[in-house]
Protein backbone atom coordinates (compact mmCIF):
# COMPACT_ATOMS: atom_id res chain seq x y z
CA UNK A 1 0.00 0.00 0.00
CA UNK A 2 1.39 3.38 -1.02
CA UNK A 3 1.31 6.23 1.46
CA UNK A 4 -0.17 9.51 0.25
CA UNK A 5 1.51 12.66 1.52
CA UNK A 6 -1.45 15.02 1.13
CA UNK A 7 -4.76 15.44 2.90
CA UNK A 8 -6.60 16.27 -0.32
CA UNK A 9 -7.08 13.96 -3.30
CA UNK A 10 -8.20 14.62 -6.88
CA UNK A 11 -8.62 12.37 -9.88
CA UNK A 12 -7.15 13.01 -13.31
CA UNK A 13 -10.67 13.85 -14.51
CA UNK A 14 -11.04 16.53 -11.82
CA UNK A 15 -7.75 18.08 -12.99
CA UNK A 16 -9.54 19.23 -16.15
CA UNK A 17 -10.66 22.12 -13.94
CA UNK A 18 -7.65 22.80 -11.70
CA UNK A 19 -9.11 26.01 -10.26
CA UNK A 20 -11.89 23.97 -8.62
CA UNK A 21 -9.33 21.56 -7.18
CA UNK A 22 -7.40 24.52 -5.73
CA UNK A 23 -10.53 26.04 -4.20
CA UNK A 24 -11.49 22.74 -2.60
CA UNK A 25 -8.01 22.13 -1.17
CA UNK A 26 -7.77 25.56 0.47
CA UNK A 27 -4.22 26.16 -0.80
CA UNK A 28 -2.85 22.81 0.41
CA UNK A 29 -1.08 20.17 -1.74
CA UNK A 30 -3.33 17.69 -3.57
CA UNK A 31 -2.49 14.08 -4.44
CA UNK A 32 -3.45 13.24 -8.04
CA UNK A 33 -4.87 9.75 -8.48
CA UNK A 34 -5.21 7.61 -11.60
CA UNK A 35 -6.66 4.11 -11.39
CA UNK A 36 -6.43 4.24 -7.58
CA UNK A 37 -2.69 5.00 -7.69
CA UNK A 38 -0.99 8.26 -6.83
CA UNK A 39 0.68 9.63 -9.95
CA UNK A 40 1.81 12.98 -8.58
CA UNK A 41 1.10 16.01 -6.46
CA UNK A 42 -0.42 19.36 -7.37
CA UNK A 43 1.16 22.03 -5.16
CA UNK A 44 -0.40 25.52 -5.20
CA UNK A 45 1.83 28.58 -4.98
CA UNK A 46 0.52 29.32 -1.45
CA UNK A 47 1.98 26.02 -0.22
CA UNK A 48 5.54 26.81 -1.38
CA UNK A 49 8.20 29.03 0.12
CA UNK A 50 7.60 32.67 -0.72
CA UNK A 51 11.17 33.75 -0.08
CA UNK A 52 14.62 32.31 -0.70
CA UNK A 53 15.95 30.08 2.07
CA UNK A 54 18.73 31.70 4.06
CA UNK A 55 22.07 29.98 4.69
CA UNK A 56 23.01 29.76 8.36
CA UNK A 57 26.21 31.42 9.48
CA UNK A 58 28.98 29.44 11.17
CA UNK A 59 28.14 31.13 14.48
CA UNK A 60 24.49 30.03 14.21
CA UNK A 61 25.52 26.46 13.45
CA UNK A 62 27.95 26.34 16.37
CA UNK A 63 25.27 27.80 18.70
CA UNK A 64 22.78 25.11 17.61
CA UNK A 65 25.38 22.39 18.21
CA UNK A 66 26.09 23.70 21.71
CA UNK A 67 22.37 23.86 22.55
CA UNK A 68 21.92 20.17 21.71
CA UNK A 69 25.27 18.95 23.11
CA UNK A 70 23.72 17.45 26.27
CA UNK A 71 21.26 15.46 24.19
CA UNK A 72 23.74 14.21 21.58
CA UNK A 73 26.83 13.61 23.73
CA UNK A 74 25.81 10.09 24.93
CA UNK A 75 25.38 9.00 21.29
CA UNK A 76 28.71 10.54 20.30
CA UNK A 77 30.45 8.77 23.19
CA UNK A 78 28.89 5.46 22.18
CA UNK A 79 29.92 5.87 18.54
CA UNK A 80 33.48 6.88 19.43
CA UNK A 81 34.38 3.27 20.25
CA UNK A 82 32.59 1.61 17.33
Amino acid sequence: MTRIFAKHIATMTEMREPHKVLERSGGKPVAIMKNSKCVGYFVPAEATLQEEPRVATLDEVMEAIEKTRAQTQPVLDYLKYK
